[in-house]
């Protein structure tokens, strides 16, 4: 459960540090900013949906039921 969604986290961290790796001095293609754009929106999803997996886990609930929020509802967020 939270081993495969903290894999695909990794994954996108990975790609996402390539990217910025590559920024400094010369900034990044269009494509490369709408990749990047894509994976941190994808990020924020993912880390949404371990924590409520989670805590549905902590609830007795199975948490395997919890499926991602979309990416427009995650990113609307308040911090």
């Amino acid at each position: 459960m939270a081993d495969d969604i903290l894999q695909t986290i990794d994954t996108l961290v990975a790609e996402e540090r390539q990217l910025r790796d590559r920024a400094p001095g010369k900034g990044l293609a269009p494509e490369e900013r709408a990749r990047l754009q894509v994976l941190e929106e994808r990020l924020d999803q993912c880390w949404d949906l371990l924590r409520r997996r989670r805590a549905g886990a902590d609830a007795g609930e199975d948490p395997q039921r919890v499926e991602p929020r979309p990416v427009a509802e995650v990113e609307g967020y308040e911090q």
